[in-house]
């Protein structure tokens, strides 16, 4: 080791070595330094949009015009502290009013938990502010129908139903007062039954301009009855069975004797009478009063009234004669003749079998007996007498035909 030590190329190569390593030592230092030292004084910008606008004053009795909702906040400063701000976005812009009067007022916006360190500017930095006293008033509300010509073919609004009627509109002073109309919508197109809606309320003033205020509730229930189209018609007493031996009717009365049906107009329109009651005259012994549902025509939406009362009345049957009633021949072309073989004279004696109020007052002209030859040509023919005459009458016929002979004209 000793001679190692005293070896001159040896003390040659360490000291060389150890310059080596003091000279880097030094060098990495100063390069650490510089980088440190431009770390710490380079700065940066950023934009932050859309901060929300906090507002400080009494709002229980004031109303204020004229706050931005939203701002834009530039910042400036050292990185370090400028992105963390920038990112949590955790500062405040506000404007504080609660110092000031009634009236226009030209105020700045302020900020606070930013950093001293960073250099702040907000945009818009003034703004002008319209400080009014705050006051609530009811008003009705108002329904505008919208497309109310092209509702359903024959469909009527009726007076529409609002909860609530009223509601509470509030705002500055000075809005308030210009209230015209405060209104909510219903739109008819195509409406055929009944609207139930929600709908949003809207403050007009006079020009019919919307008005920036609250209202409470802001949305309403609406009921609008649509009309449909009617018509009054008549109805058919169908009968079955057979009245007991003996008995006859008088009259049969309804009561009304008339409905209204509702339904789409081109239906209704077809309709001329309401079909499908019947009384079973098996079960009537004696006067009687039936209450009976209206049959709803298909298609057709209602009927009312929904029931009427059929008046049965009946007495005892008696029985009249009639002599020498004529027997009418229709349906006979006018190049042919008729000539009746059988009654020889044309004329039959028949009788009336009903209530004696019903035939005391039957006239022979009352009766109508007649053949219909319209499907019979040129020859002897023996055809069903048919007899038409006051309803709730039986007619007894000598004879169910009589006989005729057809002849062209000469």
């Amino acid at each position: 080791m000793d001679k190692l030590m005293n070896n001159p190329w040896f003390i040659r190569i360490f000291s060389l070595l150890l310059a080596l390593m003091i000279y880097m030592s030094v060098n990495i230092e100063t390069q650490s330094n510089s980088v440190a030292k431009n770390t710490v004084g380079k700065t940066d910008v950023e934009t932050v949009t859309e901060v929300p606008v906090v507002a400080y004053y009494d709002q229980e009795n004031l109303v204020v015009s004229g706050i931005p909702k939203f701002v834009n906040v530039t910042l400036e400063g050292p990185k370090s502290i400028l992105k963390p701000t920038a990112l949590q976005r955790d500062f405040e812009i506000y404007v504080d009013l609660s110092n000031l009067e009634l009236g226009t007022h030209k105020v700045p916006l302020k900020y606070r938990n930013i950093s001293d360190k960073l250099r702040v500017k907000i945009d818009p930095a003034t703004i002008t502010v319209v400080i009014d006293e705050r006051v609530s008033r009811d008003f009705p509300v108002e329904v505008d129908f919208i497309n109310k010509n092209k509702i359903a073919d024959g469909y009527s609004p009726e007076q529409p139903i609002v909860k609530p009627n009223l509601v509470k509109v509030t705002g500055a002073k000075n809005i308030v007062e210009r209230v015209a109309l405060v209104k909510a919508r219903i739109d008819l197109r195509n409406a055929e039954e009944t609207i139930e809606r929600e709908s949003r309320v809207t403050v007009y003033d006079r020009e019919g301009n919307v008005l920036p205020l609250e209202v409470e509730p802001s949305v309403v229930d609406i009921t609008v009855p649509i009309k449909s189209p009617s018509k009054t018609v008549p109805f058919k007493i169908n009968r079955k069975g057979t009245l007991k031996k003996g008995l006859s009717i008088v009259k049969i009365e309804a009561v009304p004797n008339e409905v209204t049906i509702f339904g789409p107009k081109a239906r209704i329109d077809e309709i001329e009478f309401i079909d499908g009651i019947t009384i079973n005259l098996d079960e009537i012994t004696e006067n009687t009063t039936l209450e009976v549902d209206v049959p709803l025509p298909k298609g057709v939406k209602a009927v009312d009234p929904g029931k009427i009362k059929i008046y049965i009345e009946v007495e005892k049957e008696e029985k009249r004669t009639f002599e020498d009633v004529p027997i009418q021949i229709l349906g006979l072309s006018d190049a042919y003749t008729a000539q009746f073989l059988n009654p020889e004279d044309g004329k039959l004696t028949i009788n009336a079998l009903g209530a004696p109020s019903v035939l005391h007052s039957i006239q022979t002209e009352d009766i109508e007996l007649y053949l219909n030859v319209s499907e019979f040509g040129i020859g002897e023919h023996e055809v069903p007498i048919e007899v038409n005459g006051p309803q709730n009458i039986q007619w007894e016929l000598p004879q169910k035909r009589a006989k005729i002979k057809i002849a062209k004209k000469e």
